[in-house]
């Protein structure tokens, strides 16, 4: 050991002071320092240490009366943190949790309002009309206790605080304030962080920042760097001064502290999205605040006074006017739902009105005639995604008044999340917000702007029948008639047609359903799709009420392709090619010129989504038009078909096979197999969430076993297509693993979690031929889903759909029904169309 004496009045190091090395003009911008084995300046007082005695455990150190000796075990030492700065001008510092910067929350220039000298906040106010109802942006802990004596002067019997911000925030002392900082990222010093991973709570991020500027304010004698001017970095950046815990302060401390002194007050964190609609846990969490309030109870006393409520946010515009909306619609239940919303934002519009966001975001993606890129970014689809987002957060004030309504009688029995899988339909609803492509102009093909790609190139023949039955992977299932295929041009619906009415089968009657919700044409005798260039592989669905609007689009595909008389590239099963088309059906009169020669044909078009579950009025549409046709003929054949005959031609296979099983009787079950290759568990379905699902049902391993059964029968129709419905849920899990990038990773996970509920929803669907059999199915599968399959809690458990048996619960919003169910993602397309 060694002794070293302290240098007079100096403070004490028990290292060299951290010297930054500069070579030429460049440097790195971010690197890492402070490893355990390069120690940097501890900073001790130097009204305590006489001196140090340095050893292999930790400094000791002795005071100047030699009464006290202690060792200094200080976590700053080990910790790996990082450097950066905002440019080679600039000076290097220390980055919060690694990345970020330390910029001053509010800007002068963002109190419109100007309140913040006399209310002690910026843009401070009152919503319109005589509820108690106030919005602020962020104050100062000065600015918040005269944000109080303001409250206090209105004499007020209860006022509850909502701090709306999701990111964190920390007040450093400032002469006698203490003002706010948040961390931002080099890339945008002017956005604040948001959409936090990891299930990370801004309090949680809160204590850590405020951990680390201690940290690096010892290893800088003290103090910090901030920045306060970011618009032209004058005398950037800033020094704040650190000498202990004391001198930051964390949202909930600012906040809570003064309510000691008023036991009527209350402080709660409440985080909203800076765009788009809150989650359900935000609308929950707000609603449990409510009801702990006395002054909102239903049973209040009616002479009892409304107790005031209190929003802010950074700027105090639009999540604070999005907290006042909600606080308006708990004051004035009385009043009819559209109107109350409508009402709310109007009363709340002094700074940002919700409904006039909409259209301006509309306005503006309307006025770009010509798309182009911003940071490798559509700017129409930047501001598709805003117009839906602010049309979204719209739609969800209007569902939780609707909540509000049916719950405030009841005092709340049902959670806003419990009450939204109770009515899931509404997901439904909001799953098809963006109809843009149902304006897309016919003009697109002929103009080059899409290309048109046939169903020889999107469909390989992988069962090898093209060549007898004109169309590619055409089967039957076994000891039924039930039939699927590709998609068939006009000569190969013929010959399938003539070939179930041959003198083997005698089908006289046939039910021919298509699936697909893309747009479909036949040109010069080939079936053709409309694609983008830049991915042929990709479908563009059209987002339909009834299969009319399909057939109108497809109409004017062929009236224009017929009316411009050009070459058209075309993507075939060779190359592409130039091709004039002389001659254009659509699928409506390619079927109609079918049913003239068999009369004995019935057509449908059911949408049906790639990959998905399918949606509850999908079994609507086929259960009922298997019926009708059943009711006239029970021998008649089934016929289904879509882009290639695998994924959603299989799923209605399945559907057809367990439907006639209920009007025709059960086969058989053989014993059940035993399966010795990896994961058989999983092979045979018995996946956690599928388990919990059989389980609550009646007769549901029975239930499950007949599915399996149609699983199986349909799947050996297509051996050489490698497709087997419970196999390919397992299989896409796995995959995740392998994944290169987080955009595959995501989109694996959301396909093993689609095929996942696909196949939940084929077992519910044979419970609800099961139960409803004595009625004849009079009631829908939709309506039963909703008043008997949601009230049992299959809902809640598809708005947590994951594999508990691989992973522990990760916070993915895939799980919910709320992601899952919105429109297969086209946003990696050009966005063609106008948003209706």
């Amino acid at each position: 050991m060694g002794t070293t004496a302290s240098a007079g009045s100096q403070p004490a190091l028990v290292a060299p002071t951290h010297q930054t090395s500069h070579q030429g003009n460049s440097m790195a911008e971010d690197r890492s320092s402070l490893s355990s084995s390069s120690l940097q300046g501890l900073y001790i007082p130097n009204s305590k240490a006489k001196s140090i005695i340095t050893n292999k455990v930790a400094p000791v150190v002795i005071t100047y009366n030699c009464r006290e000796e202690f060792q200094i075990h200080d976590s700053v030492l080990s910790d790996n943190y990082t450097v950066g700065k905002i440019s080679d001008a600039m000076p290097e510092h220390y980055l919060v949790l690694g990345e970020f910067f330390m910029v001053q929350d509010v800007s002068s220039r963002a109190d419109v309002l100007n309140t913040t000298g006399s209310y002690g906040a910026p843009n401070f106010r009152k919503a319109k009309g005589s509820y108690p109802l106030y919005g602020m942006g962020q104050p100062s802990l000065n600015g918040f206790k005269q944000v109080i004596q303001k409250l206090e002067s209105e004499a007020y019997e209860e006022v509850i605080f909502f701090c709306v911000r999701e990111e964190p925030i920390v007040f450093l002392r400032l002469d006698k304030d203490f003002v706010p900082y948040t961390p931002r990222r080099k890339e945008n010093l002017h956005e604040n962080l948001h959409h936090l991973k990891g299930g990370l709570r801004a309090e949680q991020l809160e204590l850590s920042i405020r951990k680390e500027l201690c940290d690096f304010a010892k290893l800088n004698e003290n103090s910090f760097y901030v920045y306060n001017n970011i618009e032209h970095f004058k005398d950037e950046p800033q020094h704040v001064r650190i000498m202990s815990e004391e001198d930051i302060h964390v949202t909930e401390e600012v906040y809570k502290r003064p309510l000691f002194s008023l036991p009527s007050h209350r402080y709660y964190r409440l985080p909203l999205p800076i765009e788009g609609a809150p989650m359900e846990e935000d609308f929950d969490a707000f609603v449990n605040v409510l009801r702990e309030s006395p002054g909102l109870s239903v049973l209040r006393d009616g002479s009892r006074p409304l107790p005031a409520l209190f929003f802010s946010c950074q700027e105090g515009v639009g999540r604070t006017n999005l907290g006042l909306i909600l606080g308006i619609s708990e004051h004035i239940l009385y009043l009819c739902f559209m109107f109350q919303v409508d009402r709310a934002i109007e009363m709340c519009s002094e700074m940002h009105n919700i409904k006039d966001a909409i259209y301006e975001n509309k306005r503006k993606l309307d006025g770009i005639a010509e798309d182009y890129q911003i940071q490798g970014s559509s700017t129409r689809g930047y501001f598709l995604q805003r117009t839906i987002q602010s049309l979204e957060r719209y739609f969800y004030l209007i569902v939780f008044n609707a909540y509000l309504h049916d719950q405030y009688p009841q005092l709340f029995a049902q959670s806003f999340s419990q009450w939204m899988c109770m009515n899931a339909w509404i997901y439904r609803l909001l799953g098809g917000i963006d109809r843009s492509e149902l304006s897309a102009p016919a003009s697109l093909v002929t103009d080059g702007s899409r290309i048109l790609v046939s169903s020889e190139y999107l469909a390989t023949d992988l069962l090898g029948t093209a060549k007898e039955m004109r169309v590619s992977n055409f089967r039957r299932v076994l000891k039924t008639a039930v039939y699927g295929m590709a998609q068939p041009n006009s000569e190969a619906v013929s010959v399938v047609l003539s070939y179930l009415m041959d003198e083997r089968r005698k089908h006289s009657s046939m039910l021919w359903v298509n699936l697909q919700e893309e747009l479909i044409l036949e040109g010069n005798g080939q079936m053709f799709t409309p694609r983008e260039p830049v991915c042929v592989e990709q479908p563009i669905p059209v987002c339909v009420q009834n299969m009319q609007q399909l057939e109108v689009l497809e109409l004017a595909l062929k009236e224009e392709i017929l009316r411009c008389e050009k070459w058209l590239e075309v993507t075939t099963e060779q190359e592409k090619q130039m091709r004039m088309l002389k001659s254009c059906h659509t699928l409506q009169e390619l079927f109609a010129q079918q049913k003239n020669l068999h009369p004995g044909l019935t057509y449908h078009r059911i949408p049906f989504s790639d990959c998905c579950g399918p949606k509850e009025k999908v079994f609507d549409q086929l259960l009922e038009a298997m019926k009708s046709t059943l009711a006239e003929d029970p021998g008649s054949a089934f016929i289904f078909n879509c882009s290639d005959g695998k994924d959603r031609t299989t799923a209605a296979m399945v559907i057809a096979t367990l439907t006639l099983w209920h009007f025709n009787g059960f086969p058989e079950c053989g014993d059940e197999e035993i399966v010795s290759v990896p994961d058989a568990k999983y092979t045979k379905g018995e996946f956690e969430v599928v388990m919990q699902v059989v389980r609550v049902l009646p007769n549901g391993y029975r239930i499950k076993r007949e599915v399996d059964m149609a699983l199986d029968i349909v799947s050996e129709t297509m051996t050489p297509m490698h497709y087997h419905l419970r196999e390919i849920i397992i299989c896409s899990y796995k995959q995740i693993k392998t994944a290169k990038t987080e955009a595959e990773s995501q989109q694996l996970r959301l396909r093993s979690l689609q095929y996942l509920e696909r196949y939940i929803y084929l077992i519910l669907f044979n419970s609800y031929l099961h139960l409803e059999k004595k009625d004849s199915w009079r009631r829908p599968f939709s309506l039963w889903m909703h008043q008997v399959a949601a009230r049992a809690g299959i809902y809640a458990t598809l708005n947590q759909l994951g594999f508990p048996e691989f992973e522990a619960h990760k916070d993915s919003p895939l799980a919910s029904l709320r992601y899952r169910w919105q429109q297969p993602s086209v946003h990696s397309l050009p966005i063609r169309g106008d948003f209706i």
